[in-house]
């Protein structure tokens, strides 16, 4: 067992200061990796040392993992710290740190590669016992898709193996539109992941997003924190996550999590993960949708409701350390919601809206959590992904949490630049949210048509 000196940071944003912060608590310094765009961000300056890694093109800074590993390497470096996107998912990541005595603060590389591509990782659920939706194996032609969708019945969904994030995805109704469908989702997948690989699956109409957080250690420890109601979503992009998920009943959070905790047993994972599931509101159902291995961008409401810091207890399994408590240790209090803030003009198709900030104040209290890089002065790159800053609160339950989110969100001010401020806060004014009766298709099917015609006549204002 090891213990950290030096921690390199291999991403940027608020997850960047997230981590940054959880050293400090270790007692552990750090060094960021920053492109020339982010020179100025609140992670560089908060760093003990930052590095350029490169010019703000991701593609030729933050992707690139042979300059990551040597800055790595050449700042002295023990660990290094993945974050989420980017390159914390490529296993070609993991194995460049491996070879360069740097430990990769995650799941092995064969951990990485199984869940990273969607069919060996439906396979791994299904030996594990975790249901899975009934659907087809890889799709080699038109004729076996349409073989396939007949035995799944209509309407079904085409997926990429190698996709994320809605991707080479495409709902198909009937079998005349399964041809278009199946063609333009291979191109998309082959443009976007390299790879044109897809599948079918049973389309689930009403279906929730319900995601399990699991960590284990290298000692054979494999615990669950509970569930994430991911279902606030647009174009499979999460909005607002919270826990926890009060659709479930116990019964189903029981089986739920167990089918998580042996999903990982069965990969041999380590390091901290999330079991993504789809729960059909209809028939009170659930099947394994995909793991993630690596944090969630909303892994801080399952730490206000559970008290565990999961990025200190990421680095601390990673030095070789048991976990620092046992599954009966971890209780939900109360309920959290975690609301992400956009630079986005939600009038205008939430078109991406950098700039420069020139007013930023963000709310405070008690039980409120803001995990930003943003400061008044900063400018909002156009390269990067449009999120700026996490909302999380806490409340005794769900009623207060909400109450607790929305007076936030009208304090929260910012100026020169649109965000999706307005629009978080509709939403938990919205009479299916309250009620807990949202489903993944909702945000675009239903709420958002109705706010869009709202906010042009002016009604809610």
């Amino acid at each position: 067992m090891s213990t950290f000196q030096r921690i390199f940071i291999a991403n940027r944003g608020e997850i960047a200061v997230r981590i940054i912060r959880a050293c400090r608590a270790l007692g552990i310094e750090t060094v960021i990796g920053v492109s020339s765009a982010d020179r100025d961000a609140l992670g560089t300056r908060l760093a003990d040392r930052a590095v350029c890694i490169g010019p703000a093109s991701a593609g030729s800074s933050y992707l690139r993992a042979d300059t990551i590993v040597t800055a790595a390497k050449l700042t002295a470096c023990q660990a290094l710290h993945p974050g989420y996107g980017f390159l914390s998912e490529r296993a070609s990541l993991q194995r460049l740190c491996a070879e360069n005595d740097i430990v990769f603060i995650g799941p092995s590389a064969e951990a990485i590669e199984a869940m990273g591509d969607k069919l060996s990782a439906i396979a791994l659920a299904e030996r594990a016992g975790v249901p899975i939706i009934p659907g087809s194996r890889q799709l080699e032609t038109l004729d076996a898709a349409h073989a396939a969708a007949q035995s799944i019945g209509w309407p079904c969904l085409i997926k990429a193996s190698a996709g994320g994030g809605g991707r080479g995805m495409r709902v198909v109704r009937n079998q005349s539109d399964l041809p278009a469908a199946y063609d333009s989702a291979k191109v998309e997948a082959k443009s976007a992941f390299g790879d044109g690989t897809v599948y079918l699956e049973r389309f689930i109409e009403n279906a929730k997003h319900i995601e399990v957080q699991i960590i284990a250690d290298t000692h054979g420890n494999v615990c669950h924190l509970f569930e994430r109601d991911c279902s606030v979503q647009r174009r499979h992009q999460k909005l607002i996550e919270e826990a926890p998920a009060i659709a479930l009943s116990s019964e189903m959070r029981d089986a739920m999590t167990a089918a998580a905790v042996q999903l990982a047993r069965q990969c041999n994972y380590t390091n901290a993960g999330t079991v993504e599931f789809v729960y059909d509101m209809d028939k009170r159902e659930f099947f394994f949708l995909e793991m993630n291995s690596r944090i969630q961008v909303e892994h801080p409401v399952t730490e206000m409701v559970t008290g565990i810091d999961l990025v200190q207890e990421q680095i601390r399994v990673a030095q070789g350390e048991p976990l620092s408590f046992r599954q009966a240790d971890v209780q939900i209090s109360g309920h959290a919601i975690e609301c992400r803030i956009n630079a986005e003009d939600v009038a205008s198709g939430f078109r991406p809206s950098p700039g420069r900030i020139t007013r930023w104040c963000p709310p405070s209290g008690e039980e409120i959590r803001v995990e930003t890089h943003c400061t008044e002065g900063y400018a909002v790159p156009h390269c990067y992904d449009s999120m700026i800053a996490k909302l999380v609160v806490w409340g005794s339950d769900r009623s207060a949490a909400i109450r607790q989110a929305s007076e936030a969100l009208r304090s929260f001010d910012v100026g020169g630049i649109s965000t999706t401020i307005a629009f978080d806060e509709a939403i938990l004014r919205a009479q299916q949210f309250r009620a807990g009766a949202v489903t993944t298709r909702w945000v675009e099917a239903l709420f958002l048509p109705t706010w869009i015609s709202g906010e042009a006549s002016g009604a809610t204002k």
